[in-house]
């Protein structure tokens, strides 16, 4: 590893949600291929983070990283009960894939639900049609041996909350970035609560355009 792992789960750490609300922002670590997150968003390509997964998407198929090799892939960790960062950040990446130039395709786009307790597939089906979400959202579980498995793979943090004022009875405070793989499954790059649909829509052309 190009720097120590601890130091990197402490500086994303900072970018995690909490009550499904955005944190301020924090430095990057040094381990960056360049200058931090002011020098660009290629810099922010970690190769500590990434990795398998093994899942159940919202048709209730088998799927792994191989599922999704050979196009580049947006993921985020959330869940369906989520009542305002989730749909946010999905409704800021949609906006972002229309601001696309001609030509460039979007990525295709996973949510990765850290509430497999009540996100099944049916309900992930459901969440993912919203209209106003990537037209390509594609909802995952699974047992919560296997989501942790996969937020583990991405240094993505999440803990259940209880709360007396949910009809659940709890929520989930997690880690609220985005993360673009490259066709190979490699970090190409992430984006924060910080980044609006205009700054990712820049970032996705240059790196969908290479």
């Amino acid at each position: 590893m190009t720097f120590p792992y601890r130091t990197l789960i402490a500086a994303l750490g900072a970018f995690a949600a909490t009550a499904c609300s955005p944190s301020g922002p924090a430095d990057t670590p040094e381990g960056a291929k360049s200058g931090g997150t002011k020098s660009g968003c290629l810099s922010r390509a970690y190769p500590e983070i990434g990795g398998p997964i093994s899942l159940v998407n919202d048709k209730g198929e088998a799927v792994t990283q191989d599922t999704f090799k050979g196009h580049p892939t947006l993921i985020y960790f959330g869940f369906t009960y989520c009542p305002d960062v989730c749909p946010m950040t999905l409704v800021t990446v949609a906006r972002a894939y229309k601001m696309l130039p001609e030509g460039i395709d979007p990525p295709q786009t996973l949510l990765i639900s850290i509430d497999p307790e009540r996100d099944t597939p049916e309900k992930l089906a459901e969440y993912v049609a919203t209209s106003a979400f990537p037209d390509n959202l594609v909802g995952l579980t699974g047992t919560p041996e296997q989501v942790r498995a996969a937020a583990q793979a991405f240094i993505a943090d999440y803990s259940r909350v209880d709360d007396p004022s949910s009809t659940a009875g709890y929520t989930m405070d997690h880690t609220s970035l985005l993360y673009l793989m490259d066709k190979d499954w490699n970090l190409k790059t992430f984006f924060t609560h910080d980044d609006t649909s205009e700054t990712i829509a820049a970032c996705l052309a240059d790196v969908l355009d290479e």
